[in-house]
């Protein structure tokens, strides 16, 4: 048949897309809660839903792809401790989906979030936003209109429209790591600083499982005070880990 090609290659486009949407270990998804999720609401087998906010370098991921996943646990303890799991599955992007799996490197209050979206210099706001001097959660800064993106005087990175690029950096006596795998390229930050390490704008939470072990992708975070409440908006900086082994492997 003359045009067969083109037809094998329309029903071809669902598989490209997934293939393409494959992220490497190492890749840094910062994302922002869809939906609350409160320990006292959400139930085991409870879907969660977060969205992304910068284009990831590299990738076909743009923003608004959805990063899909479940609750694995949720409990409040005798002593009034708070116990959250979750899991993220999947990305998804134009009704195409891909496995993943994630641990969290930052987490931050919707709070902390809008605070970094406004400007240092109050007087700045009669300027556009492309020239404000802002801080990005755990304190670079980032100088828009052509000035760098900082932690103190050492340039870190680069602003975009949505974010900023940078490589991830280790802070002595922090868990988290720096630049892991091959992922040596510039990676998207969005609101976050490129040294950005555990709970910001959420007293008394803490990451106890950051799921880069077993169980990897399992990501469980504990509160002594028996609030763990995160807000819509939100946000996460996750890092992929190896795509997750399946029954088929």
């Amino acid at each position: 048949m003359k045009y067969s090609w083109i037809l094998a290659a329309i029903l071809a486009w669902p598989a490209i897309l997934t293939a393409q949407s494959a992220l490497p270990a190492g890749t840094i998804l910062p994302v922002s809660l869809d939906k609350t999720v409160d320990v006292r609401k959400v139930h085991p087998g409870q879907e969660i839903q977060a969205r992304v906010m910068q284009d990831i370098p590299g990738s076909s991921i743009r923003r608004g792809a959805r990063v899909l996943g479940h609750v694995v646990e949720s409990s409040l303890s005798t002593n009034g401790q708070a116990r959250l799991s979750i899991r993220f599955d999947s990305v998804t992007q134009h009704g195409e989906s891909a496995p993943i799996a994630t641990n969290l490197r930052a987490l931050a209050s919707f709070l902390e979030v809008e605070e970094a979206q406004v400007p240092e210099d109050m007087s700045s706001r009669g300027l556009t936003p492309d020239t404000w001097t802002t801080q990005q959660i755990g304190g670079d800064e980032v100088y828009r209109g052509g000035g760098p993106v900082a932690a103190g005087l050492e340039p870190v990175g680069e602003s975009t429209f949505y974010g900023v690029l940078g490589r991830p950096l280790a802070q002595y006596g922090e868990a988290c790591r720096g630049v892991v795998a091959d992922a040596s390229r510039p990676q998207a930050f969005w609101l976050f600083s490129t040294s950005a390490c555990g709970v910001y704008g959420y007293a008394g939470v803490r990451i106890q499982h950051s799921g880069r072990t077993d169980p990897v992708g399992v990501i469980v975070l504990v509160s002594d005070n028996g609030k763990l409440n995160l807000r819509v908006g939100s946000g996460m900086l996750l890092r992929v880990q190896e795509p997750p082994v399946t029954a088929h492997s």
